[in-house]
């Protein structure tokens, strides 16, 4: 059985933000690796029930936060205007972990813009990471965000959620979910983006901590040839690439999700509690 609890945190610069936390932990089973997932653009941790469940049984205990303004935390909606808050974010709900869970290995697990914060974090907190998985991750470069930051007023059109999975059930699920925005793109938000890349692309290569990147060979929405740029700059020697032909953007919810999770956690699987 696998139990879990959700909770706030105190958020922005007052406090008097919420940041929506949620983890999930096998009951009567200590766990062998600390996890952290972090969600993409739009969506919200609920999203990864099943990711976080499957590395439950397999000896992880596993954290996520919903991002600023996005799912049950506060404020305006998708809208991030320096993605160094989020990152600090994300490190504040480690901090709280490592409270329960001193001594266990920390692997990191972003997805798409998430995998750009888990970048950053891994970038800024190297020496407390014992292995980063990107999936789908906005790295390098994004054209989609460089094109309709190009023009002169931003489409009022969501995600089309064709592009998520050749799984059906999943884009109606993405567009049946009220804590999934379904609005156009905030400009502030794609300029944080495209500043936070420039972050990670000055940042200096990820060395000493093991990369597993997974991506769709049909990713429409991050196209492999922007994130391959910047993998190939960011990444240190021990780097693993899984490439799934036919898959679409969320690798973690395609047709072929069994074998993409195995692979996950055959990665983390590597890193254990000692003793």
């Amino acid at each position: 059985m696998v139990g879990t609890r959700e909770w706030n945190l105190p958020g922005g610069a007052n406090g008097t933000e919420r940041l929506s936390v949620r983890a999930w932990a096998a009951e009567n089973e200590a766990p062998s690796r600390l996890v952290v997932l972090v969600h993409g653009y739009g969506e919200h941790i609920g999203r990864y029930e099943h990711v976080a469940r499957r590395l439950c049984a397999h000896g992880d205990v596993v954290y996520g936060l919903d991002h600023r303004g996005h799912g049950r935390s506060s404020g305006e909606r998708v809208l991030i205007e320096d993605f160094a808050d989020v990152v600090a974010d994300v490190h504040r709900v480690v901090t709280q972990a490592r409270m329960a869970y001193r001594s266990l290995p920390l692997v990191v697990i972003g997805h798409s813009m998430g995998g750009m914060i888990a970048a950053r974090y891994a970038q800024l907190h190297a020496a407390e990471l014992a292995g980063l998985v990107l999936s789908g991750p906005v790295l390098g470069r994004w054209s989609v965000a460089e094109q309709l930051l190009a023009v002169e007023e931003i489409p009022d059109t969501p995600i089309d959620t064709a592009t998520l999975s050749r799984d059906p059930e999943v884009g109606a699920a993405y567009e049946a979910d009220d804590l999934v925005w379904h609005g156009p793109f905030k400009r502030p938000t794609l300029r944080a983006i495209t500043t936070e890349l420039e972050r990670i692309n000055s940042g200096g290569r990820l060395v000493g901590t093991p990369l597993l990147w997974v991506h769709g060979s049909d990713d429409r929405l991050v196209p492999i040839e922007d994130t391959r740029v910047g993998i190939e700059a960011f990444a240190g020697s021990d780097v693993t690439a899984r490439i799934f032909p036919g898959a679409q953007h969320e690798v973690f919810n395609e047709t072929n999700r069994d074998e993409v999770l195995d692979e996950v956690v055959r990665f983390a699987a590597r890193f254990a509690a000692e003793g």
